[in-house]
């Protein structure tokens, strides 16, 4: 395997040398530029394309959040993982929405952030196990809320009118079942279709959502009230 390419956006010059000591003592990563403010870290990103991006919230000129949405929009395939001491609501959900593929503390060792650099670095979502605690919270208050839904009709006009994303009926119950944590196979199973029609569900969902993966499809259904 090829070493992974990480670009840092970090404004805390002691926090850079750190973290540029951790990824010398690694084998698989190579810090190829830093910057430190949002603005740098977008114009490095499109220019040297990392493999993945490590990025701080709390930035001057540009902060992380729009940073990563920058970022995402120019080139989707740069991954991005948000390396930031802020956890709250906001700051994570607006994070993941902006198309973050993962979400680490800054108190994680230094065994964590390698592994959550070479997660993202594959494809897959990355979550802090205190942001996974925080999102599950969020989807079982959803969950809960939702149960004391009056009838089927207002429920439809509830979902029709917070869906600005285009979904079908079919895909909107496909999203449900993926925010519920089903896998492709288990969606089939329910919905009693072939895993071919599933997967084409679930990916017409990411499409129409402008997200990468499951997690941030349940994030922003969570956020949004689509389901």
């Amino acid at each position: 395997m090829e070493n992974i390419k990480v670009l840092l956006v970090e404004d805390h010059p002691m926090v850079r040398l750190g973290l540029s000591l951790v990824f010398e003592k690694s084998q698989d990563l190579v810090l190829i530029a830093d910057a430190d403010d949002g603005q740098k870290g977008v114009n490095l990103a499109l220019q040297l394309k990392p493999n993945v991006v490590l990025m701080d919230i709390g930035l001057p000129v540009l902060d992380g959040i729009q940073a990563t949405h920058l970022i995402k929009q120019a080139n989707p395939d740069i991954k991005i993982l948000i390396f930031t001491s802020r956890e709250t609501d906001n700051d994570v959900f607006d994070s993941l929405a902006a198309g973050a593929d993962g979400y680490i503390m800054k108190g994680a060792n230094e065994e964590q952030l390698i592994s959550a650099i070479k997660a993202v670095a594959e494809g897959t979502a990355w979550l802090d196990p205190a942001i996974a605690r925080l999102v599950l919270s969020n989807i079982n208050r959803h969950q809960s809320a939702s149960s004391s839904r009056p009838s089927d009709s207002q429920d439809n006009l509830i979902k029709s009118s917070k869906n600005p994303y285009g979904l079908t009926n079919k895909e909107l119950e496909v999203l449900a079942l993926i925010v519920e944590g089903l896998n492709n196979y288990q969606i089939a199973k329910k919905l009693v279709v072939t895993l071919a029609t599933a997967k084409s569900h679930v990916h017409n969902i990411l499409q129409k959502l402008y997200v990468s993966n499951r997690t941030q499809a349940t994030i922003q259904a969570v956020k949004e009230g689509l389901v």
